[in-house]
Parts: C-alpha cells; structure tokens; sequence
C-alpha cells in the first residue's frame, strides 16, 4: 500500500520572446508540464505582474526560464534578455529561478504542433515550447 500523495512546489516554465512568452506549469505532483495561456506584450498588465499572479495561484516556488544560445552554444541577442528577466523575477517575486538551455524548443514544438494540425497560431508554438522546456527540467529533476 502506498502513504499519502504528497504534492511537490509547482515549477513555472517560461519560454520569453520580445512579443510573446510561452508559459507553463508542473502539476501537483512534479511530474508533468501543461501548457499556459501564451502571454502577449502589450496588453494591460505587464510580464512581471503577469507572472506574479500565476505563482501566487499557483504557488510555484521555483521558475525555470529558457534561455536562447546558438546552436554552438554561445550567447546571442536573446540570452542577455533572458537573464535580465531571470533576475527581475527572482528580485521582485522572491522565488528561485534556474535558467536552462532553450535551444531547438521552438522548432521541436513547432514539430509536433504540425504532426497533429494543432496549431491555431503563434502562441500555441510558444505555449508547447515552454512546456517542453519545463518537462526536460522536470524529467532530469526526477531521475
């Protein structure tokens, strides 16, 4: 007989972009990542407070932000972006923040979105993108 389920702390999976950012979240059990309604830039409130509300619902304690290298691994335009935002959410909203490699998410999801006529538009890529990122977080967490 197994004891009690026991939840883990959710883990927040963000995938950023200048326009759009792909947000997902751990279930209860630290197991799996769905996918978030996809954040878009400009439409009253800001990412930070965005984010706020999501671990306050949430309870996430811990936020896994990608971050964008070339394919040789090196810094590009986006990294520096990534690392401001890593920084400001653990600053602002007190949580621990990991940053992990974010390379090919985009294309990957843009894969299986296509092999099963699932894509309605560009948030559904960003949406699958961050939750690819933060089941590859979860899976290595886990092992």
């Amino acid at each position: 007989m197994n004891g009690p389920r026991e939840d883990r702390p959710r883990v927040l999976g963000i995938d950023p972009g200048t326009k759009r950012t792909g947000l997902a979240i751990s279930d209860p059990l630290g197991v799996t990542a769905q996918g978030l309604e996809t954040f878009v830039a400009g439409r009253g409130i800001g990412l930070i407070d965005h984010l706020r509300n999501l671990i306050e619902q949430y309870g996430v304690r811990v936020v896994v932000v990608g971050m964008p290298l070339s394919m040789a691994g090196k810094a590009i335009e986006g990294t520096g972006r990534s690392r401001r935002l890593a920084d400001r959410i653990s600053g602002e909203l007190g949580v621990e923040v990991e940053m992990r490699d974010e390379r090919m998410t985009s294309l990957e999801g843009e894969r299986i979105l296509r092999q099963g006529g699932r894509i309605r538009d560009r948030g559904d890529v960003d949406r699958m993108a961050a939750s690819l990122l933060l089941q590859s977080y979860l899976d290595e967490r886990g092992s």
